[in-house]
């Protein structure tokens, strides 16, 4: 029921999205004395969502095949950040990882928000509060 409410859909793809970029944040953090490790991050949620690769749905063969999610953490590119290299290699800065922590809770807030507003409005919508 809540796949085919768009509202719905994209609060959890950006929650999917948020899973993603902490991890990624987490390993640099992790990473952040290993020598030539460089840093990564992923594309914004605004390239990734409802991107047009050109490839079109994946295919079902079998009525128990699940059809492709219109959005899946998969999509998301990881990318590396650009910036400076320390002599071992490293490229991980922690204040930058930091800031990035700080914008990965701010993006899972406001997808929860979007989430409970949804349910708000179904709720209203049924009568109920």
């Amino acid at each position: 029921m809540f796949d085919q409410i768009e509202m719905m859909r994209m609060a959890r793809a950006m929650g999917l999205h948020v899973q993603q970029r902490h991890v990624e944040v987490a390993r640099n953090i992790a990473n952040a004395d290993t020598p030539g490790y460089r840093a990564t991050d992923l594309q914004d949620f605004s390239e990734t969502y409802r991107r047009d690769d050109g490839s079109g749905p994946l295919k079902v063969s079998h009525p128990r095949h699940l059809a492709s999610p219109d959005w899946s953490p998969a999509e998301a590119r990881v990318i590396q950040v650009a910036g400076p290299v320390s002599p071992n290699g490293n490229s991980v800065s922690l204040e930058e990882e930091m800031v990035r922590a700080a914008e990965v809770k701010r993006h899972h807030d406001l997808s929860l928000a979007v989430y409970r507003s949804g349910l708000d409005l179904m709720r209203a919508s049924l009568g109920r509060r």
